[in-house]
């Protein structure tokens, strides 16, 4: 789908996620589309809940989302992206 992730930017982002451990939680091969919904949501600014089910539960989604932002992972992600030069410096938004 247009604005998802391309096999390119996967392949630097993808390991700069952390797996899913846990009895309920999804596989970490997840997490190229979750990170696909995130960025939707992200981009266009819709509810959660509006999230295109292409990219899964939009509760399972939102949980892993904030979990990340719990763990301080899209600071690292971030980080990494500026780092590489693949980005300019900014801060993201979000409303929890």
């Amino acid at each position: 789908m247009r604005g998802d992730l391309t096999d390119a930017e996967w392949a630097i982002m993808g390991d700069l996620l952390p797996p899913e451990h846990g009895r309920w939680s999804r596989p970490a091969h997840d997490n190229r589309l979750f990170l696909n919904g995130m960025l939707y949501v992200l981009r266009v600014g819709c509810p959660w809940r509006d999230m295109y089910e292409r990219y899964g539960k939009w509760n399972s989604v939102y949980v892993r989302f904030r979990r990340w932002a719990e763990r301080e992972v899209w600071d690292a992600l971030l980080d990494t992206l500026v780092d590489l030069g693949l980005t300019d410096d900014w801060q993201p938004t979000y409303d929890g």
